[in-house]
């Protein structure tokens, strides 16, 4: 589990500000000079874009690590609710701007990075979202369904504070991909730790089903003040997900353009509450699994928004954070996408 690092950017002189941070994070994450310099110029090219051709916007910032947990990387997503890009293709030709920035804009961004994609709407705004990894050499192309990384995050805390009272978590294995996220009730420091103590339990044995997970998770949690959660269970061979929520979690499945709201059961992890069975769902090539904490809408989709689904995982939940977070609870969005390849 890693947070998002939110930064806003709205005049000149925050572009310094975000470079620093980026660079500060990209160097106690494991990342060599040449993986500094990368993201900075990354974030650079960012924070000027969003001023001089969006009116302003926000950078959130995100450890990357694999399988094993060792550092990766940083992931840089840009988030604006401006213009939007008329030719998208067109902006990321190597060395094309309408604003003559350093590496020119776009193209300089996808030079520098891993993996890159981007969404964008007339009049709706940007999201686009750049992964920065240390081994990496030379350009990244836009990111295909087929290398896709599996999950997307946003996961931030309530403006004024420091910890995010969500948490989550992602494990694969053994042809299933396990996802879950607790939501500590209220904020801060107290909200933080009743998260984590879901997800500790989940971590110490996430191969059990749904159901299971869940009752562990809420044992674990009697000793705090308690959190709404939820696990998802993919079994990529067998073409299900099973899902047991207690609280208000959303889950949503996103299949051929369908949306599919998932089941949750009211009261709080870790109080007198029954620990329900998981539902069943099908699970195909392709779909999509989203789980959202409270600081998002609850009325909310993304089948209704052309192409959303193809694009990055990380590129969906920026756009979900943008259009329908709440603005007054710590955030939380996990997508999860079918690569065609298992877990």
């Amino acid at each position: 589990m890693t947070r998002s690092y939110l930064q806003a950017v709205q005049d000149e002189s925050q572009v310094a500000e975000a470079r620093r941070t980026a660079a500060t994070l990209s160097r106690q994450h494991g990342l060599g000079e040449e993986g500094v310099s990368n993201v900075s110029i990354v974030v650079t090219e960012a924070a000027t874009n969003l001023i001089r051709h969006a009116g302003g916007g926000q950078l959130l910032f995100r450890t990357l690590t694999d399988r094993g947990g060792k550092d990766l990387g940083v992931e840089v997503m840009s988030i604006d609710k401006g213009p939007g890009i008329a030719n998208v293709a067109k902006s990321l030709t190597d060395g094309y701007s309408t604003a003559g920035t350093p590496g020119n804009g776009l193209g300089a961004i996808q030079r520098q990075s891993s993996v890159f994609d981007i969404y964008s709407r007339p009049g709706e705004g940007t999201v686009w979202v750049a992964e920065v990894w240390e081994w990496a050499e030379g350009a990244g192309a836009p990111v295909t369904r087929r290398t896709a990384p599996l999950v997307g995050v946003v996961n931030v805390p309530v403006k004024g504070e420091e910890e995010c009272g969500d948490s989550w978590a992602v494990h694969h294995g053994e042809g299933r991909t396990s996802v879950t996220v607790v939501d500590g009730l209220g904020h801060g420091v107290l909200a933080a730790e009743a998260s984590r103590a879901g997800i500790e339990a989940f971590e110490l044995s996430p191969g059990r089903g749904a159901g299971e997970q869940m009752q562990v998770m809420h044992s674990a949690l009697r000793a705090t003040r308690g959190a709404a959660g939820a696990v998802a269970v993919i079994d990529h061979a067998r073409g299900k997900v099973d899902y047991c929520g207690i609280g208000n979690i959303s889950g949503v499945l996103v299949a051929d353009g369908v949306e599919r709201h998932l089941v949750s059961h009211n009261g709080t992890m870790g109080h007198e509450v029954k620990v329900r069975n998981e539902f069943s769902y099908p699970w195909a090539e392709g779909a999509l699994l989203i789980m959202a904490s409270d600081g998002i809408a609850t009325r909310w989709s993304v089948a209704a928004l052309p192409g959303l689904t193809r694009k990055h995982p990380a590129v969906i939940a920026g756009v979900i954070f943008r259009d329908y977070c709440r603005g007054r609870d710590d955030t939380t969005v996990v997508v999860v996408a079918d690569t065609g390849s298992g877990a």
